[in-house]
């Protein structure tokens, strides 16, 4: 089992910059792949970024690239999203996930935290 805690959610206004954080506890931190989804209101939850278990692959949503960042520390057990540039359309509850990457590029996420919310104001 893996226990994911996501913090760093807040108002902010647009422009303006946040960092989540999500600590994993349970299972050797660096052997799992990561990932941020977002829940906005009415709307299905989405894809934001995912980094593989080595750090060394990521990938963006087209919505956030160039203005998020998906780091992890794996020393600390923890994975990072710093969001700039935030706009109104970045509203929503921030999950963090973990799971696997096969040989093939595939990820499959097992596990979720809880969600923190951001809310970017006009």
């Amino acid at each position: 089992q893996v226990q994911l805690v996501e913090s760093g959610g807040g108002l902010v206004q647009a422009g303006g910059s946040l960092r989540l954080s999500c600590a994993a506890s349970g299972r050797t931190f660096s052997n799992l792949a990561m990932g941020w989804f977002r829940q906005a209101p009415g709307k299905e939850r989405e894809f934001v970024v995912r980094i593989h278990w080595s750090g060394g692959s990521t990938d963006y949503s087209d919505s956030v690239k160039g203005r998020f960042t998906i780091s992890r520390d794996n020393a600390k057990n923890t994975v990072y999203l710093q969001m700039n540039s935030l706009k109104p359309e970045d509203t929503a509850v921030y999950y963090c996930a973990a799971g696997s990457v096969d040989i093939f590029g595939r990820y499959e996420y097992h596990y979720w935290g809880q969600g923190t919310q951001v809310t970017v104001s006009s």
